[in-house]
């Protein structure tokens, strides 16, 4: 699949850390609460974006990188 990175350097590392502070939460009480379950996923799509670079809502309403501002 072709795509082109619409999330910028500084977004991919914040969506990595909070993904990962996010799946935190839900190992810690998994089992515990629908909400953990709901934190887990949230945590892996943008833990996965982050990674990736491509966000698909954000290519949904059209959000393209500034080609001039990256180095």
């Amino acid at each position: 699949m072709f795509y082109m990175k619409n999330v910028p350097t500084g977004e991919r590392i914040l969506r990595v850390l909070i993904g990962v502070v996010a799946l935190a939460v839900a190992a810690l009480n998994w089992g515990g609460s629908v909400l953990a379950i709901g934190a887990g996923v949230v945590g892996v799509m943008l833990a996965m974006s982050g990674l990736v670079g491509f966000c698909p809502m954000c290519a949904l309403v059209g959000r393209k990188l500034d080609k001039e501002r990256q180095p």
